[in-house]
């Protein structure tokens, strides 16, 4: 028996996962587990977890792969530096002494922690290093359903690469092209999320979804002065206007020169101004991974897609280049991010460096990316009693039958079912759901619920096989990371006044039969659900459609803004009982916050930082 741990740790998104004989058998991010968003320490509740679910411990252990080349990342580090000093040294100064006393010794420090967690020294004889974009890029090929597929990955920066494209064939994965630090795409969305006022690393998709509400106006100026765009999609960033280089901050006074403007501070009203510089952005990025991804179809003449990297969360571009038609068919890992680095290094090490065959599955190997832990009836019910909780169990049938009656009745619904999901999005096991139908579902889980922007969009989770009667898009899209439009027949007339709105007063007319799905651009972030990987999840929009005629439900993330997803029964009662939360579906047990005699947390949503 092979067993290989992945994991990812030091920078942001700190995660573990675990491969025996060649098989995805858990992956975790720490933050579930440490309720510290984006935790970027060693991830040792969440190996604990992935080791525990293969029943295997340090002795079974084959190989432990990090996502990172240390050696790598502090030579770009130095070369950056001296490439541009003097400038620069307070950025050195306060750098340097970390990476001196803890991350150029890297082994050691993995070794160390392993080590408290009771593995013997020898353990530092089983850790190996992948680079960077291999483990991306390894983490979307690897699990996807194709044979031979291109495998493009866009993040902020690994070692050196910010951009890479390697070609997969069965076990083999080649990098054959890449972008290098500091042109990246990545670091120019961050740029622009610090402009405008969200936390870099955290708050991109934020970006993404203001962006509908503005004109891009800006995106010429863009285009033109901050970055030169290559025919094939490569691009090179004019430094002038940027300051992660060098700086302590994402954007230089040339930059905010440029637009006329200072960085938005988080606490100031957004305006007309934010709104159109995010729509300019968008159009930026889409045309440059649009570029991208046309130019590598006509040079490799390979017709399936991989994508992997922060970038390819921005799901507004994926679905552009899926619709743009370049590519037959689009996977894209659900942990794109630095978290699904830990699953590539191990899939890395499996099929690359020890040469292992694969056999592509039908649907993809990642089971519906519900990697993460799972609760008994038992666990749940012990948990329960400790939160002095008031519940009833019911059968199955009985419990989804109740859950559809509630949601039917524009409800708010915690849904904590089954393994949690792997990856930033919630997929249906951690989720808050509600009615699409009501005009007023997307305020009310947005400031009463979630306690964030009445801006943020939210997603639809509808059965696959009813997904192109509602929307433009007769695909999978299991992972939520493709957008579509809704279906022209379900929209509604639109009034001259209605019409003539404009930034976040568009956010109140009600624009389709789903109006709490229907984003103010007529698109939607789609899931599809499968009864294969999530049949209590495909059982309840069955239950809902039933009641209802609508096959589909809005499905966000179960947490507060700034929370990480809940990941323990105790997590799920406490944000059920501190937001606005109706119902509670938990295991085969049903909450009614009516029903509940221990008082709600009042100071719930101020326990974490906005994200």
């Amino acid at each position: 028996m092979s067993v290989i741990v992945g994991l990812s740790a030091y920078f942001h998104d700190s995660a573990a996962a675990i491969v025996v004989d060649g098989k995805i058998v858990a992956a975790a991010q720490e933050e579930r587990f440490t309720r510290i968003k984006h935790d970027p320490g060693f991830p040792t509740a969440a190996l604990d977890y992935v080791m525990k679910e293969a029943g295997v411990g340090f002795d079974e252990i084959s190989h432990i792969a990090f996502h990172d080349k240390p050696f790598l990342k502090f030579e770009r580090l130095l070369e950056t530096y001296l490439s541009f000093a003097p400038r620069g040294f307070s950025s050195f100064r306060t750098a340097m002494p970390i990476w001196l006393r803890e991350k150029l010794f890297m082994k050691g420090m993995i070794a160390d922690s392993l080590t408290a967690m009771g593995a013997d020294k020898a353990i530092s004889d089983k850790l190996m290093f992948c680079e960077h974009h291999v483990a991306h890029a390894a983490s979307a090929f690897y699990p996807s359903p194709f044979e031979e597929a291109l495998v493009l990955t866009m993040d902020g920066v690994g070692e050196w690469a910010t951009t890479s494209v390697a070609i997969g064939r069965g076990h083999e994965l080649e990098v054959v092209k890449e972008l290098h630090f500091p042109h990246s795409l990545g670091l120019f969305y961050s740029a622009f999320t610090y402009y405008l006022g969200f936390k870099v690393n955290s708050g991109e998709y934020k970006v993404m979804g203001l962006a509908p509400y503005g004109e891009p106006r800006f995106a010429d100026k863009i285009m033109k002065t901050m970055i030169d765009i290559k025919p094939d999609g490569s691009f090179r960033l004019d430094q002038r206007y940027f300051n992660y280089t060098t700086g302590l901050t994402m954007t230089s006074e040339a930059f905010h020169r440029l637009f006329g403007e200072p960085p938005r501070k988080p606490d100031e009203l957004l305006t007309a101004f934010h709104m159109d510089v995010a729509a300019s952005l968008q159009y930026a990025t889409e045309f440059i991974v649009l570029a991208m991804t046309r130019a590598l179809s006509a040079e490799y003449g390979i017709r399936n897609l991989c994508l992997a990297g922060g970038v390819a969360l921005n799901c507004v571009a994926n679905g552009k280049v899926l619709r743009d038609g370049s590519f037959d068919s689009i996977w894209v890992q659900p942990a794109s991010g630095d978290a699904g680095g830990s699953l590539g290094a191990a899939l890395a090490t499996w099929h690359g460096e020890l040469a292992q065959p694969r056999k592509p599955q039908p649907a993809d190997s990642m089971s519906g990316s519900y990697l993460g832990p799972v609760f008994s009836d038992a666990e749940i019910a012990a948990a329960l009693d400790r939160c002095g909780a008031v519940y009833r169990q019911l059968p199955d049938n009985d419990l989804i039958g109740a859950v559809a009656d509630q949601l039917a009745q524009e409800q708010a619904v915690g849904w904590f079912q089954g393994r949690m999901e792997f990856g930033p999005r919630a997929l249906g096991a951690r989720s808050i759901l509600g009615d699409p139908r009501s005009a007023d579902t997307q305020k009310t889980l947005n400031l009463k619920v979630k306690f964030r922007e009445s801006f943020r969009p939210f997603a639809p989770a509808i059965k696959r096989e009813k997904v192109g009667e509602w929307f433009e898009f007769d695909g999978d899209s299991p992972y939520m990371l493709m957008v579509a439009d809704v279906a022209t027949h379900r929209h509604k007339a639109m009034t001259e006044a209605e019409t003539a709105l404009f930034g976040i007063d568009k956010l109140n007319v009600a624009r389709s039969d789903i109006p709490a799905v229907t984003h103010v651009d007529y698109s939607a972030r789609i899931q599809t659900v499968h009864e294969e990987t999530n049949p209590r999840f495909h059982a309840l929009l069955d239950a809902f459609e039933d009641r209802t005629g609508c096959p589909l439900l809005v499905n966000t993330s179960f947490n507060v803004r700034g929370e990480p997803i809940v990941h323990t029964p105790e997590d799920a009662f406490h944000c059920f009982m501190g937001t606005g939360l109706d119902v509670l579906a938990i295991g085969n047990f049903l909450l009614l916050k009516e029903e509940q005699v221990v008082s709600g947390d009042d100071t719930y949503r101020d326990r974490y930082d906005a994200d």
